[in-house]
């Protein structure tokens, strides 16, 4: 008969591999985001290269936050922090500002969202949330 417990360690171990595997996609597709701002910094048209490369930083950026977002999530005990949910969901949302800021009321929107997340995060990092 297999109890809960076993049931738990199975699932457990079941995302600790999913995690992994989709650790090495990231890192994968970091590296090729690190080869485009390589080929945007060499680009000469400036205009678009700058628009490009900050676009491409702060894609690096998101990369990167996910993997130390399963990187904690292993030295933590298996326990995904909220305020690096929070660290994406804004690095996020200022991507999204930059690729798409045609419309003004949208982008006051995302701006707002970002003042709650700041102000989510200040809640989490307060003495009575704080986990770590």
């Amino acid at each position: 008969m297999i109890t809960g417990l076993r049931i738990a360690t199975v699932l457990q171990m079941i995302l600790n591999i999913g995690l992994v595997c989709l650790g090495i996609i990231l890192i994968i597709f970091l590296g090729k985001e690190t080869y485009h701002l390589g080929e945007v910094l060499l680009h000469t048209d400036a205009e678009s290269s700058t628009y490009l490369l900050i676009e491409g930083i702060v894609n690096y950026f998101l990369y990167f936050e996910f993997i130390a977002l399963i990187v904690k999530y292993f030295q933590s005990g298996y326990h995904f922090p909220l305020r690096y949910f929070v660290y994406i969901s804004i690095t996020a949302i200022i991507r999204l500002i930059i690729v798409d800021h045609k419309n003004s009321l949208d982008t006051l929107y995302y701006s707002a969202a970002i003042l709650i997340l700041v102000f989510t995060l200040w809640l989490a990092n307060s003495n009575r949330l704080k986990r770590e």
